[in-house]
């Protein structure tokens, strides 16, 4: 039997978590698994592979997370995804690469230097909207993102000075079709298309995450969800164990990637009663070629 480590956190009170429902279908083939925290010392040499999964405050010690990766890295046993993949997605410029290599995605503005007053009037008049979003390219669970409607704009200014004063951020148009309709997420594993989600906002909300009162049910995505989503697999730096893709109907009815996750995203396992399988069988793979 072999051994896998879940790459988890000291706590996940307060998120939802569905991985322990891949255990059963991992047991099937003989791996062990195990839930071990990135923040607590391990002999990483005593596992067989390591995926990462519910380490949802590595972007609050990013540092330490990426020491701690570089050690399993180094270490006998496999981790998933590599630590190259994860450097790649670790920081949203990724989005950038994609767009050229012909992924499309939502507008943006990339910003490197301080959140400056004077040039928000630019980022509506650039979109053309009166909605926009800021968030770090460095995030998780939608923490330090803002919606600004142009309107109400003055109540945020204090905290986006605060926050960006010397952090690398992105600037986006509101998507609307997030609030009337939702956003697709697509999982793949080993390069395979496995199942899907469609994450829509609570009232008067726009993040889809759960934590924030998300609504989440089972979608099917049309051909151009799957023909983009596999274009975007395929334009990585390399083959992931698991990713999960965004998309977000725009104005001309065409669907744009949001984000595509390498490193920590949940797999909602229960709202497709296959994915586990599917899950458990991209690890075996990985685990025969060793």
């Amino acid at each position: 039997m072999s051994s896998i480590a879940f790459l988890t956190m000291d706590s996940l009170e307060g998120f939802v978590s569905y991985d322990h429902l891949a255990v059963p279908a991992l047991n099937d083939l003989n791996h062990e698994v195990r839930f071990v925290s990135w923040r607590q010392p391990a002999d990483w040499n005593q596992y067989d592979m390591v995926i990462l999964r519910t380490t949802w405050d590595y972007q609050n010690d990013l540092d330490s997370f990426l020491d701690v990766l570089q050690e399993i890295h180094n270490s006998e046993t496999i981790l998933e995804n590599s630590i190259d993949l994860v450097k790649w997605n670790i920081e949203k410029n990724y989005l950038r690469e994609l767009d050229q290599k012909g992924n499309p995605i939502v507008p943006t503005i990339w910003e490197t230097g301080s959140f400056k007053v004077d040039d928000v009037s630019n980022y509506y008049d650039t979109f053309d909207t009166d909605h926009l979003i800021i968030k770090p390219t460095v995030s998780a669970n939608a923490d330090n993102t803002f919606w600004l409607r142009k309107k109400a704009i003055g109540k945020e200014l204090e905290s986006l000075q605060k926050i960006f004063s010397q952090r690398s951020f992105m600037v986006q148009p509101f998507m609307e079709s997030i609030i009337n309709e939702g956003e697709y997420s697509l999982f793949y594993f080993n390069g395979e298309y496995s199942h899907s989600i469609l994450k829509t906002p609570k009232e008067h909300d726009f993040r889809v995450q759960e934590e924030h009162g998300g609504i989440i049910r089972t979608a099917r995505p049309n051909d151009t969800m799957l023909r983009r989503g596999e274009k975007a697999i395929q334009a990585l730096p390399g083959l992931p164990l698991y990713a999960r893709v965004d998309f977000v109907r725009n104005s001309d009815n065409d669907f744009l990637i949001m984000e595509m996750e390498l490193i920590e995203p949940s797999l909602y396992f229960s709202y497709d009663k296959e994915s586990p399988e599917h899950f458990a069988r991209a690890v075996d793979e990985r685990l025969k070629v060793i």
